[in-house]
């Protein structure tokens, strides 16, 4: 018997290996192994068992590690598309589907010492009257961890060996898994009550649920051409903040379990809240179709992670909430997949395989007929062309639950505000004003600023020095707190200097200029002592459990005003938050990327959203000097139609997404010229590849907007066209034959969302 193996090395190909017959029934598609490879022994997956190999003298697998395969076939078929797509070696895309902590070679179960009753008849033999009180406890509990037994008894190790040589308990070694919200209290919750619109919404997902059929049948049938065409079974849920979109999850979710189905259920990193892992454990915790509910995102520990993903592939926990990686969750068989916020640009990997989940989940689902729900109030400008095409079907859910009324949204002109104050302030009156009388009303308010730091940079008037980041073409941010200056990009860091650095100035007047959100919190406790003002952002929270403590405290009230940078900006529910004050709502715009103001619609709209979710109207304070940019007045009228209409006219005429898609290469070293010339020599390469297509842009190369990143020098270019899967084939084949300098490394990233 021979497998075929693909290694954890990048050598783009795969190698035959004999299946040793004692291994023979443990090797299957999908399983890891340890292989011989030279003189090393690495590890691979068996990505084919065919009947014969066109080469002699094989070499035996030497150990199947796990004891089931760690990457089904469908997701292994999955990483194969991904690769393609995305222009990566297959090796790293499979690589991507498995955590690290699944990847070891050793199993990562925990194991702890329990102590078990076991059976006996007749008198009891003499015990210590401390050892009968330890005895009692055992007892009564059957079965418990031996630290847990010691901690309620009071009692030492030594007393409990002594009952197992009495022969009336067991201390042996269990496997102990480690749930992240096993200290979290969960009340089972039932389903609430639709409204129209959101009932409407469920029937049709339902339907389709009724009706889909893995991509496979559909090939048999010869009703498909593959996974990306007809999209008949993916929708887009459009529904304004506060339309209630996550009811209308959970009762898909239960569905597609009533259909003996699993689901995916993904969202961006920053609003993986408790608040959210809390609603679906509650709701499926009990019930005809109680289920674990296992956790992916960044914030668990290698061993959390370890557990929750084997949960997941031994079936037990049918429901998977997470972050990107989620959507390679090895659920079986998948019924739904649901991508909340699904314009997030977080959903995008920024390092090999540069894959972007929602589209990854709409292959998915095509691939295993598993139906995808793509929910946002502010859809990407490519999914709602979509639905208008038909490719996708679109639900819309354009009101509030219980008919609450959107925010009242009023835009200040930090112009004119400017000019009363002699020079921008932080607060403008309105807000000022705002913010006293949520504080006597006993409300809640929150402040939105995406930038973190005290100041965002440090000046000399005198000479005209500006603090940089010495591996970056960047300046330094000034963060009170430590007294660093830092680079958000390196993460360099240098202590705050209390005068000029250039040796031939010296000047004790530097100024620090532009504020963050470390200077917005400041501001606040000064302004208004009696508040109790929390922060937001990365700065603040170091630990997992520091952003849970955060807003456990603002949802029980003991916070009144909430500062912060994006995590506070969606996927939050409290209803006596009735303000909500954005302090530079047009920090995005002027960036040079086509999607700016796309980005601060929706940032500003789901901001926004935060407000009025109870009983009281919200109020909404937009601070911005160009008041009049389309993307912040649309989102002051809550009017995404508006707004896409005018973008979607731009888009067409410089034929970006959607009407093109977009591959950006980027090359780095650390010799400026040696990357410009590597960068000529790649655009006629690539324009002898694409010789004949029609509506092909080339653009570049020129240095990226951040030129100069941790050392290295950066040039770009994009391609724009319609082939896209053709294009990164041709790309992917080309760059294979190319060699390239040592020290020039060329990244090619298909869809981009970052163009910096």
């Amino acid at each position: 018997m021979i497998a075929r193996v693909t290694l954890e090395i990048a050598l783009r190909r795969e190698f035959d290996y004999v299946i040793p017959e004692e291994l023979a029934g443990a090797v299957e598609i999908g399983t890891r192994v340890k292989v011989p490879f030279g003189s090393r022994q690495v590890m691979g997956v068996v990505t084919g068992l065919p009947e014969s190999s066109p080469h002699t003298q094989l070499r035996s697998i030497l150990k199947v590690i796990g004891k089931q395969s760690q990457i089904t076939e469908k997701v292994l078929r999955l990483a194969r598309w991904i690769a393609g797509y995305y222009c990566c070696p297959v090796e790293i895309a499979i690589k991507s589907v498995l955590p690290e902590a699944v990847r070891r070679e050793k199993e990562g179960w925990q194991e702890r010492l329990h102590v078990r009753l076991l059976p006996w008849t007749g008198d009891l033999p003499k015990l210590t009257r401390r050892q009968t009180d330890v005895w009692h406890v055992i007892e009564e509990r059957r079965e418990l961890p031996l630290q847990e037994l010691l901690s309620l008894t009071g009692a030492t190790a030594e007393v409990v060996r002594r009952i197992e040589d009495q022969g009336l308990i067991e201390i042996a070694p269990q496997i102990t898994e480690r749930d992240p919200y096993a200290h979290e209290t969960i009340l089972p919750t039932t389903s609430l009550t639709l409204n129209t619109e959101q009932a409407r919404c469920l029937e049709r997902i339902t339907r389709a649920l009724n009706e889909a059929t893995p991509a496979s049948i559909r090939e048999a049938r010869g009703t498909s051409g593959g996974p990306m065409e007809g999209k008949d079974s993916v929708f887009l849920l459009y529904g304004v903040t506060g339309s209630g979109k996550t009811e209308v999850y959970l009762q898909a979710i239960d569905r597609a379990l009533d259909l003996g189905r699993g689901a995916i259920v993904l969202v961006p990193e920053i609003s993986l809240t408790p608040q959210t892992v809390e609603r679906f454990k509650a709701r499926f915790s009990g019930g005809r179709h109680a289920t674990l509910v296992a956790v992916l995102h960044s914030h668990l520990s290698a061993g959390e992670r370890h557990d929750e993903w084997h949960k997941i592939r031994q079936g037990r926990a049918r429901i998977v909430i997470g972050a990107r990686s989620a959507i390679f969750a090895p659920v079986e068989p998948l019924g739904l997949i649901i991508v909340d916020e699904e314009h997030e640009h977080s959903y995008k990997q920024e390092e090999a395989p540069r894959y972007n989940a929602r589209d990854v989940a709409v292959v998915r689902g095509r691939m295993e007929g598993a139906v995808v729900v793509l929910g946002s109030a502010t859809p990407s400008m490519e999914s709602y062309s979509n639905a208008k095409k038909n490719k996708y079907s679109l639900l819309e859910m354009p009101t509030r639950i219980d008919d609450r009324k959107l925010p009242l949204v009023r835009v200040v002109d930090m112009r004119s505000e400017a000019r009363k104050e002699k020079g921008p302030p932080i607060f403008s009156h309105p807000l000022k004003e705002a913010l006293h009388q949520r504080l006597e009303r006993k409300e809640q308010s929150m402040l939105f600023l995406n930038r973190r730091g005290f100041s965002t940079s440090l000046q000399c008037p005198k000479c005209g020095y500006v603090a940089g980041c010495p591996n970056c073409s960047i300046s330094l941010t000034f963060h009170r707190a430590q007294g660093l200056l830092r680079c958000h990009v390196c993460s360099h860091s240098a202590p705050a200097p209390t005068r000029c650095p250039e040796p031939s100035c010296g000047n004790p007047g530097i100024r620090y200029s532009g504020l963050g959100t470390e200077k917005v919190e400041d501001t606040l406790r000064k302004l208004f002592p009696q508040a109790r003002v929390a922060r937001m952002d990365s700065d603040t929270l170091k630990r997992k459990e520091d952003y849970r403590q955060v807003l456990g405290d603002f949802r029980t009230g003991k916070i009144d005003i909430l500062v912060g940078t994006q995590m506070i900006a969606k996927g939050l529910h409290f209803p006596n938050v009735t303000l909500v004050g954005i302090v530079y709502a047009d920090l995005s715009l002027h960036m040079p990327d086509f999607r700016a103001g796309e980005r601060t619609f929706q940032l500003l709209t789901q901001v926004s959203g935060r407000a009025g979710r109870g009983d009281v109207e919200g109020e909404v304070f937009v601070q911005a000097f160009t008041p009049y940019h389309p993307a912040i007045q649309y989102a002051r009228r809550h009017d995404f139609i508006g707004f896409y209409e005018q973008e979607i006219e731009h888009r067409q005429e410089l034929q970006y997404p959607p009407f093109s898609r977009i591959a950006m290469i980027t090359l780095k070293g650390r010799n400026e010229e040696k990357v410009a010339f590597s960068a000529e020599h790649l655009k006629k390469g690539i324009e002898g590849l694409v010789a004949g297509w029609k509506g092909v842009v080339l653009s570049g190369p020129a240095p990226a907007p951040l030129a100069r990143a941790e050392t290295f020098y950066r040039y770009q270019f994009m391609i724009r066209c319609r082939q896209m899967p053709l294009f990164s084939q041709k790309l992917s084949d080309y760059l294979i034959g190319q060699e390239w300098p040592d020290d020039i490394t060329v990244t090619p990233d298909i869809d981009p969302v970052n163009l910096s």
